[in-house]
C-alpha cells in the first residue's frame, strides 16, 4: 500500500534522517518504523506541531466558560508594554487564526522575556487583516491558559485530554527563559502520542465515547480562517488555517514542525500518520520531506481508495493490511574503501590567529577517532556505518556516520538526537604535504554558529601518515 523505501531514498539522498513513521487507516495500523536509538516510543521534540496542543488546551478552557476567544488577549496581561491600538484589539481568536498584528515572532531564542515581547515590540498591522505565521502568538497563548488556569500547560491537559487518551507521561513542554511553557515550538514527546491525538481529530473530538474537545471549538479550529495562499512553502500549506492548524488544499489536517515533523489527520479516508525526522541539513528540506511523505504514504492510500467498488468503504470486505514494522537506516556518506587513508597525529591552525581548536587524528581502515584537543571531546568514527554516542562538548547524544567519498577526502556527519536535534557536517581533506583543511557545516536553531567554517591546519609534531595495512 505505501512506498516506505522509496520514501527512505529519496529523504537519504536529500540529506533528510527519518526517524520515524507511524500510518494508520480507520484504527487499524498500517505501518511503523524506527531508526534507532529513536522511533515511534521514544520522546522526540515536536516544534510547531506544539501549536496545535496549545490550540485545544485554549478551546478546553474556553469551553469550561473560563475564557472569552473574543476578548483582547491583553487585558489578560495588564501592565505589560506601552500599549498600543492595534494590541489592544487583538483578541484571542486572532492569535489562534495567526492573524495577529506582527509580522513576524517578536522574540529570539536567546532574549530573556519572551512574554513581554509581544507587548512590547511595535506592531506592523491591524489583527486580522493577514496571515503571519508567529511563533510569539502560540506563546502568549500557553501563558495564558497558564495564567487562567492556574497550571502549567502539560498539567492543565493531562486529566483533561492526555490521560484519557493514554498519552504517556513522556511528554512535556519545554520552557522558555520567563517560566512559561513554550507552546509554539516546545513540545517533547513520543510519536505515538501524537498518532492518538490523530486519531482523536478523526474521531471529532471523542475517544470513547467521551467527548474531549468541544464541538463547537473543533469545528471552528479545521476551519479555515487565513488565506495562506500566497505562501511560498509548499502547496500543503497553501489551502487555508485553522486554529493553529494547517488545512491541506487536498483535505485534511496538518500538523508541522521545524526539521521534518509531520501529523496529518485525513478523515475522507480515516488515514492518521505521524513521521519525525530532521531535514535541518537540506535546504526546505521539511517542506520537501512533506511532499515526499504525501507522495509516498498517502498518495498510494488514498488511491487505493479511489480504486474500491463504488458504494462502499475502501476498508469493508477487505482484511486491514497487516502491520509492517521496519528498521530505518541513517543517510551515510558515500564511502570508497579503496579512497581510504589512514592518518594518526595531530594538527593545529594554520593561522596562529584563527579561532580553531587543535585536532588529533588516529584513522585506520575500519574508522578511528577524530578528536578535539582544545575542546576536550572527541568523535569516534566507524566507516560506512552509523555510530551512536555521547559527542561533542557536553557529550550530547548523537549518531555519528563517516565515509573516505573521494581520494583525501573524508566525510563526517554528527546527528544530535537530544532536545535540540542538530547537525554538524565535516569535510577533512588531508594533503600529501600533512596540510588538512576543514569544511564544517552547522544546522540547528540552537546551535552555536562557531560550527560553520572553513579552516587550514598544518600537521604537528607527531603527524604521520601510516600505511594502511597498519
Amino acid at each position: 500500500m505505501t512506498d516506505l523505501d522509496a520514501l527512505a531514498h529519496h529523504a537519504a539522498s536529500s540529506g533528510i534522517a527519518l526517524h520515524s513513521v507511524q500510518l494508520s487507516v480507520d484504527d487499524e495500523p498500517v505501518l511503523e518504523a524506527g531508526c534507532a536509538p529513536l522511533g515511534p516510543h521514544v520522546p522526540h521534540r515536536m516544534y510547531s506541531v506544539s501549536k496545535t496542543l496549545t490550540a485545544l488546551a485554549v478551546g478546553i478552557l474556553a469551553g469550561e466558560g473560563r475564557l472569552d476567544l473574543d476578548e483582547p488577549v491583553c487585558r489578560h496581561f495588564p501592565g505589560i508594554g506601552p500599549g498600543h491600538r492595534w494590541l489592544e484589539r487583538t483578541t484571542v481568536r486572532h492569535l489562534l487564526e495567526m492573524r495577529g498584528p506582527h509580522a513576524a515572532a517578536t522574540f529570539t531564542l536567546h532574549d530573556d522575556a519572551w512574554l513581554d515581547s509581544y507587548f512590547e515590540v511595535p506592531p506592523t498591522h491591524p489583527p486580522g487583516t493577514a496571515f503571519t505565521y508567529d511563533t510569539s502568538a502560540a506563546y502568549v497563548l500557553a501563558a495564558l491558559v497558564e495564567r487562567v488556569s492556574g497550571s502549567t500547560l502539560a498539567d492543565y491537559l493531562r486529566p483533561r485530554l492526555l490521560d484519557p487518551l493514554g498519552i504517556s507521561r513522556d511528554l512535556r513542554f519545554r520552557t522558555g527563559p520567563d517560566g512559561y511553557s513554550h507552546g509554539g515550538s516546545g513540545l517533547v514527546c513520543r510519536p505515538d502520542d501524537l498518532l492518538r491525538l490523530a486519531r482523536l481529530l478523526l474521531d471529532g473530538g471523542v475517544h470513547e465515547g467521551r467527548t474531549l474537545l468541544p464541538p463547537d471549538f473543533l469545528r471552528a479550529a479545521t476551519t479555515p480562517h487565513a488565506d495562506t495562499s500566497t505562501l511560498t512553502w509548499g502547496t500543503p500549506f497553501r489551502g487555508g488555517y485553522g486554529y493553529q492548524l494547517w488545512l491541506p488544499a487536498d483535505g485534511g489536517l496538518l500538523m508541522f514542525g521545524l526539521g521534518g515533523q509531520i501529523v496529518l489527520a485525513e478523515p475522507e479516508h480515516r488515514l492518521a500518520l505521524v513521521v519525525t525526522a530532521d531535514a535541518q541539513a537540506c535546504q526546505s528540506g521539511d517542506q520537501r520531506l512533506t511532499d515526499l511523505v504525501l507522495a509516498h504514504l498517502v498518495a498510494p492510500v488514498t488511491a487505493g481508495a479511489e480504486r474500491a467498488v463504488p458504494g462502499r468503504a475502501a476498508h469493508e470486505d477487505d482484511p486491514p493490511e497487516p502491520r509492517t514494522t521496519r528498521d530505518l537506516a541513517w543517510p551515510l556518506p558515500r564511502h570508497d574503501a579503496a579512497s581510504v587513508q589512514p592518518v594518526v597525529g595531530t594538527y593545529r591552525a594554520a593561522d596562529a590567529d584563527a579561532f580553531l581548536a587543535d585536532l588529533a587524528l588516529d584513522l585506520d581502515a575500519d574508522g578511528g577517532r577524530l578528536v578535539s584537543v582544545t575542546g576536550g571531546w572527541h568523535l569516534d568514527l566507524a566507516l560506512g556505518a552509523a555510530l551512536p554516542q555521547p559527542a561533542g562538548p557536553g557529550e550530547r547524544p548523537a549518531v555519528v556516520t563517516s565515509g573516505w567519498t573521494a581520494p583525501r577526502a573524508l566525510d563526517v556527519v554528527c546527528w544530535i538526537v537530544d532536545d535540540e536535534p542538530a547537525v554538524v557536517r565535516l569535510r577533512l581533506h588531508v594533503g600529501n604535504d600533512g596540510a588538512l583543511t576543514v569544511r564544517s557545516q552547522g544546522f540547528g536553531e540552537g546551535l552555536d554558529p562557531g560550527w560553520t567554517f572553513v579552516g587550514a591546519y598544518e600537521e604537528g609534531a607527531t603527524t604521520r601518515q601510516r600505511p594502511v595495512s597498519a
